[in-house]
């Protein structure tokens, strides 16, 4: 998207709003099943990411499949025209009642604990075929609040306890069709995930009735030029090659499944603010903008970098800035950026905001939601409206105008 065809966004549209572009959705996943060659490889859009309706729309024309890690997720998905077969359902930590509602829809079942495991067998036995999410004991990911697949996270079931889950498996005579294992995101190596792979490998000989593998996702995309990114050809070659040895090895062709969520929407992503005020202190320049941490937590949450350019001045001289948000808080979205002199009323757009934009936004400071736009066959459609106080204050109940409203001695 260039800063003509922005700019003319945020006229329309008004700031703060996200803009995703859907070629660039459409792109990034052709080339994620282009990498694996001649290996046909199903991809699951994590929708954690961004789970507008629209998008979802666009990637199952693709022919993606969803990664669900909500109940809520899952009606979305079903919503927005997905099959009940096409959906894998991996929750953490929620009642069994989640994981029953899920199962009465018809969504594949992903379990990541020995005691919801159990439990699951004994209520639904050989009835209900299951997946289940393994912890390979891998330390990897960007950062440590995105890492999961380490000795110490709440995620999956040890790659030490197979013996557990196999007594489990036989008592209960589970139907387990798939394995599956997530270690975290931003990975650069591709060793990283031969050496899941490997694991799982290893694990499938516990599961003779395997139908599928998921080796999860987390692939690293540029946030800035000269960025280390993961080789997706490198992936796609090594582990399309390892996964056919593999299948050999266990007696019949399985089916090769990934997750990708940011690697698929963000960079599609920028959202649009706008300078409301230039200030100077002693040291710094800041730029204050008129959005912050309820829009994009990203940079606070993770010490994510997000390019940052000013759209209203592209070819403009270069100055520092450290941009800031509107909230009572710290929400710095960047620090000394080189960035087109600005003034008041300059719209600056902030990249890679496709993922985790929208989805970990906020109502902090009773602070309104942006709206959404997608860059859909070239023109600039509303997606979503940008929410008012009336949303904020919808669920609201004000006990002294409620008929129900009792005072108590």
């Amino acid at each position: 998207m260039n800063s003509r065809l922005l700019e003319s966004v945020a006229g329309e549209f008004g700031t703060p709003v996200y803009v995703y572009d859907e070629t660039k959705i459409i792109s990034q996943y052709n080339r994620l099943k282009k990498a694996f060659g001649p290996q046909e490889v199903k991809l699951h859009y994590a929708m954690k990411a961004l789970s507008n309706i629209n998008v979802l729309k666009t990637l199952k024309e693709q022919g993606a499949g969803l990664d669900a890690v909500s109940i809520e997720e899952v009606l979305l998905g079903l919503r927005a025209g997905f099959e009940a077969n096409e959906i894998m359902y991996t929750p953490n930590g929620v009642a069994f009642s989640e994981i029953e509602e899920a199962v009465a829809l018809g969504v594949m079942i992903n379990i990541d604990n020995l005691s919801v495991l159990e439990h699951f067998g004994m209520v639904y036995g050989a009835s209900v075929p299951v997946c289940i999410r393994i912890n390979p004991h891998i330390l990897a990911g960007g950062h440590a609040n995105i890492s999961v697949g380490h000795i110490d996270s709440k995620f999956g079931i040890s790659i030490h306890q197979l013996r557990h889950i196999q007594r489990i498996v036989e008592h209960y005579k589970l139907h387990i069709i798939g394995l599956h294992m997530h270690t975290g995101s931003d990975i650069v190596d591709a060793d990283v995930f031969l050496q899941g792979a490997d694991l799982l490998y290893h694990a499938a000989g516990y599961f003779p009735e395997l139908q599928f593998m998921d080796f999860g996702s987390g692939f690293k995309v540029a946030y800035q030029e000269g960025d280390f990114v993961t080789p997706i050809e490198e992936i796609g070659t090594k582990i399309g090659e390892s996964f056919q040895h593999f299948c050999k090895e266990y007696g019949r062709e399985l089916e090769l499944w990934f997750e990708p969520g940011k690697f698929l929407v963000s960079e599609s992503g920028v959202l649009l603010v706008s300078v409301n005020v230039v200030k100077q202190t002693t040291s710094t320049v800041f730029l204050g903008v008129n959005s912050g941490q309820n829009h994009l937590i990203r940079p606070m949450f993770y010490n994510a970098y997000h390019r940052i350019e000013n759209i209203s001045n592209p070819e403009g001289q270069k100055k520092l800035y450290s941009v800031v948000g509107y909230i009572c808080e710290t929400d710095t979205f960047g620090y000394d950026r080189p960035i087109s002199e600005a003034k008041v009323g300059d719209v600056l757009g902030i990249y890679n905001a496709g993922a985790y934009g929208f989805s970990m936004s906020n109502q902090y400071n009773s602070r309104l939601r942006p709206a959404e736009v997608y860059i859909k066959d070239g023109v600039p459609q509303l997606i979503r409206k940008r929410e008012t106080l009336e949303d904020v204050i919808r669920n609201e109940i004000d006990l002294s105008k409620s008929a129900s409203y009792a005072t108590y001695e």
